[in-house]
């Protein structure tokens, strides 16, 4: 009998503060990540590492990350212990994320201004960081399916988290405008003092919201199934065997990719391209964050089933893909239309992520004990592949000339703006593509019992 009664609590809509507490447990992950796609690159860049050596860089956090989340995902389902995997990679992201955007220490130690060695120390503080990054992030969303079986409410917990994650990138972005206005990067440690007061301040804000989500949230149960099943590990075989698991891999790879690409070239494009004001790289993406967070509450509010799933990602991916052709023709004289066009991405952005992981827990459904599993290798191939496409878009903009309009009323047809515009326009088309012949079983329930803000 107290099975039955625990076994109907767990599919019944969650409260608010649960949400909420769970919701801002990746607070530290999304703003250091945000720093990571926006800002590693100008900031490599800045200091005179070559486009090549930069995007190395990058690449070997994404696959140290990669590697990382399969490791993570499989141990997690062995062992268990959400929040104490958590709590480990939020020690290692905070501890390793300031030596990312810091100095040189293996330069100051043998006395040297060798490329070399400073792209292979910022490589090893960048896979250090990834390392704990990943176990943060596996179990993270891996604990969605195990907090709650109720269809809705898994929905509006991915819904949370990503309301979260766009106050986390705004939080940056409010300090980032901050740091830009107050502070003068005329030498090369003027620039490494700029980042490194963004890392401190970015580390403090996501520790504070670890520290409540862990007073917040319990740690879920992941061996016990709505029937009280058992203690059996599922094989990484049975999920190999599901179409649904590639239809999903394949577009939440894509929507990763949508938003990772567009937010490493959106400084360049800002500042590059458009040959706007330093202060732009921080308010243009504040605004498609704050556009993001208002769609991402508002679809807290609905009754999800398959095929609502399908159709709001549809519409954010077809939405992406007019802002990309905006994006790739924009002229530098049309400069201020950036502004409109960072509303719509916003939005889209918004409906593609909390689609596309809500997917995931369709995958899922009650197979929680290959939960971390699941995000684990999405999140393996959502890593290397943003990571590889990155590298090579780099290596382009560095053996390339760029292409540059002789007047203000062409548009220059650079790297930056395949990277922004056709490469997330395309993916979205690829993301679509493959939602339309998705198969979701996902039966409609009522939407949070209580909604989040009010």
């Amino acid at each position: 009998m107290s099975n039955d009664v625990e076994d109907d609590s767990f599919t019944m809509p969650l409260g608010r503060w649960s949400v909420f507490y769970y919701g801002v447990g990746h607070m530290l992950n999304d703003i250091t990540a945000a720093c990571w796609f926006t800002y590693l690159l100008v900031f490599l860049t800045d200091i005179g590492l070559s486009p090549r050596n930069a995007a190395t860089v990058m690449l070997s956090g994404q696959i140290a990350d990669g590697f990382a989340t399969i490791f993570a995902g499989e141990l997690i389902d062995r062992f268990g212990h959400f929040k104490i995997w958590h709590g480990a990679g939020s020690i290692l992201v905070a501890v390793s994320f300031s030596s990312v955007f810091g100095g040189c220490l293996p330069c100051k130690i043998l006395a040297t201004c060798s490329s070399t060695v400073e792209t292979i120390s910022y490589s090893t503080f960048a896979a250090i960081f990834n390392v704990g990054w990943a176990a943060t992030q596996v179990s993270h969303m891996s604990m969605v399916n195990c907090i709650t079986l109720n269809s809705t409410s898994r929905v509006v917990l991915a819904s949370c988290r990503n309301a979260f994650t766009m106050v986390a990138n705004l939080s940056l972005y409010g300090i980032a405008l901050i740091v830009f206005d107050v502070s003068s990067a005329e030498t090369h440690d003027d620039i490494e003092n700029q980042y490194r007061w963004i890392a401190y301040m970015s580390i403090f804000i996501g520790c504070c919201f670890v520290g409540v989500f862990h007073l917040g949230t319990k740690e879920p149960r992941s061996k016990i199934g709505v029937q009280g099943d058992s203690h059996a590990r599922i094989s990484w075989a049975y999920w190999f065997q599901k179409l649904l698991y590639y239809q999903v891999a394949l577009v939440y790879v894509l929507t990763r990719l949508v938003l990772n690409v567009s937010q490493a070239y959106l400084a360049f494009y800002v500042i590059n391209d458009l040959r706007m004001a330093q202060s732009a790289k921080a308010l243009i993406p504040a605004i498609i964050y704050i556009c993001s967070f208002i769609v991402s509450v508002v679809l807290q509010g609905i009754a999800w089933n398959g095929q609502r799933l399908k159709a709001y990602y549809s519409a954010g991916g077809i939405l992406w893909m007019f802002c990309g052709a905006a994006i790739f023709l924009l002229t530098r004289s049309l400069s201020s239309f950036i502004y409109a066009i960072s509303i719509f991405i916003g939005i889209a952005n918004a409906l593609m992520t909390v689609t596309a992981v809500s997917m995931q827990s369709v995958l899922i459904g009650q197979d929680l004990n290959g939960c971390a599993f699941v995000c684990g290798s999405l999140s393996f191939l959502d890593k290397v592949s943003c990571g590889l496409a990155l590298f090579v878009l780099q290596s382009f903009q560095s053996t390339s000339t760029r292409v540059v309009g002789n007047y203000s009323t062409n548009a220059s047809i650079s790297v930056t703006r395949y990277g922004l515009g056709l490469v997330p326009a395309f993916c979205s088309l690829a993301g679509v593509a493959v939602t339309s012949t998705m198969k979701l079983h996902y039966r409609l329930t009522k939407p949070l019992m209580e909604p989040l803000l009010e």
